[in-house]
């Protein structure tokens, strides 16, 4: 279980998270929304150790990331950040290689190696294994970091925005790979979203901030409420059934 308690993270002025306490990690999918600032981004930051706390614990399992080595903390907690800062003439293969640094550190096993395939395969990426990243797509790139995070094998996945700059086709497949990733792997994910419909067809529980606090924390049908929408995004919003499922419509 990932479990924030009183953590708070201040940028100048601004509290980017004000004294948030929560528990992550108990189902398959957990969905994290919210307007543009709500503290979103920072919160997986401060889960993953890539910023420090001001204020307040984070603990994995009952460990203190703080005090957790790093080598520990990359074989629990795989996080994928909106902002991917890798050369762009890696292969594919080579990226999702780096998955496995954690447990060979640059001396791979046959372990590592059968990670690395199985990675390959079930994300389809084996015809592209020797392509570079800027030759592929949105959607293929996309999938060769999610192959990087399977391939690191640990049990909590964060991804922050994976549907960033992609077209509906795409972002339908990213998501139903997430979903793949918790119910035939075993896995942990937590993902931000921007979409409140994709988290509602894929989650299994949707937490939202505000201004740094969360302000909404529910299974699909306890949060697919337009009261509880309109809290958060300041705004009405028609929540429908449509083929059994919620959806959610915003008119101005």
């Amino acid at each position: 279980m990932i479990a924030l308690d009183h953590v708070t993270k201040r940028y100048g002025n601004t509290a980017a998270l004000d004294d948030v306490s929560l528990t992550l990690g108990d189902v398959g999918v957990t969905a994290l929304l919210g307007p543009n600032g709500a503290g979103k981004s920072t919160l997986f930051s401060v889960v993953g150790r890539l910023v420090q706390a001001d204020a307040g614990t984070v603990t994995i399992d009952g460990r203190d990331v703080a005090e957790t080595p790093s080598s520990d903390l990359a074989r629990t907690l795989a996080v994928l950040r909106q902002d991917n800062h890798i050369a762009a003439r890696l292969t594919v293969h080579d990226l999702v290689e780096f998955g496995r640094f954690p447990h060979s550190k640059g001396r791979l096993t046959v372990e590592d190696r059968d990670h690395i395939e199985r990675a390959l395969d079930y994300l389809d990426l084996e015809p592209l294994r020797d392509r570079f990243l800027d030759e592929l797509s949105g959607g293929q790139r996309q999938r060769a970091f999610v192959a990087m995070i399977l391939a690191q094998d640990t049990r909590y996945v964060l991804l922050d925005e994976p549907l960033n700059n992609l077209d509906l086709r795409h972002m339908t497949e990213i998501m139903r790979l997430i979903r793949q990733l918790a119910d035939e792997w075993g896995k942990t994910v937590i993902v931000v979203l921007h979409d409140i419909n994709f988290a509602a067809r894929y989650a299994d529980r949707i937490v939202a901030l505000r201004d740094g606090r969360v302000v909404a924390d529910a299974d699909v049908s306890g949060f697919m409420r337009p009261d509880v929408l309109a809290d958060i995004y300041d705004s009405p919003v028609e929540v429908h059934q449509i083929d059994g499922k919620p959806v959610a419509l915003y008119y101005e």
